[in-house]
């Protein structure tokens, strides 16, 4: 059973939902993006895992990385289980930390991104700030861990009048606010491990009545633990998913 939370919207009516604080409560308008708890759960999709040697990061011009790569199916840019994590990614840490650790609900390595300011601990990607991912594959995957603390999250797109947008989901606040190159929104995520899908076509369309061309960047804040972070042609169901891209929850004895 799949437990979903809408958030973003420019429709009039609104869901009451917990806040970021113990006891709180706040308004955000509902939208087509979701975050879904997982279940332990195969299926035959064309996939792509973004892996590296040290020679061939070497040789990559890295402006446009995947603007010439075709593009179906899925395509991974952070698994915690690779044997370079943050290959592709810069970081930046102040007053907190990022590091790779077991994640005891799921007895498996993923990467934690604390900090005591969400602004000032995150990973970006591409690494390079002159770079752009180029991806054009129009769903966002971040499968992630609630840590019931302050978090955020953003993405910057490029839409078919050469404008570069960013969407800032943030669990600490409260109403939608579309300004001409950004638009933030409230997010909300349940307890554990959640499964964050962002619909990038729709969120621009409905945001700025234009349509999406292509992912320029993501950027992860502090506070979280992240599993997987990928893009897909549409959305999967679970049974769907490659087992690479599931989350298995062990099995308890009795």
């Amino acid at each position: 059973m799949v437990s979903w939370c809408s958030w973003l919207s420019r429709q009039s009516n609104t869901l009451k939902v917990s806040g970021s604080n113990p006891g709180e409560a706040i308004l955000f308008f509902h939208f087509s993006v979701f975050s879904s708890s997982f279940h332990a759960a195969c299926y035959s999709k064309s996939f792509f895992f973004l892996h590296f040697s040290e020679e061939e990061e070497t040789r990559t011009d890295w402006r446009n990385m995947f603007k010439n790569t075709f593009q179906s199916g899925f395509l991974s840019i952070l698994y915690s289980l690779g044997s370079k994590p943050l290959q592709i990614w810069d970081k930046e840490v102040s007053d907190g930390e990022i590091k790779r650790i077991q994640d005891d609900d799921i007895q498996s390595n993923i990467l934690e991104i604390i900090g005591s300011n969400v602004q000032s601990t995150f990973i970006t990607c591409p690494a390079d700030p002159n770079s752009t991912l180029g991806i054009k594959l129009p769903f966002l995957v971040l499968i992630v861990k609630n840590l019931s603390q302050y978090f955020t999250f953003e993405v910057q797109i490029l839409d078919d009048k050469n404008v570069r947008r960013r969407f800032r989901a943030s669990n600490f606040q409260s109403v939608t606010r579309v300004k001409p190159f950004i638009c933030t929104m409230p997010l909300k995520m349940d307890q554990g491990w959640n499964n964050l899908q962002l619909n990038l076509s729709d969120l621009t369309r409905r945001a700025y009545g234009t349509n999406y061309v292509e992912t320029l960047r993501v950027q992860v804040h502090a506070n979280c633990r992240v599993r997987r972070i990928y893009f897909s042609d549409r959305l999967y169901s679970e049974e769907e998913l490659p087992p690479e891209f599931k989350l298995y929850l062990p099995v308890q004895k009795a």
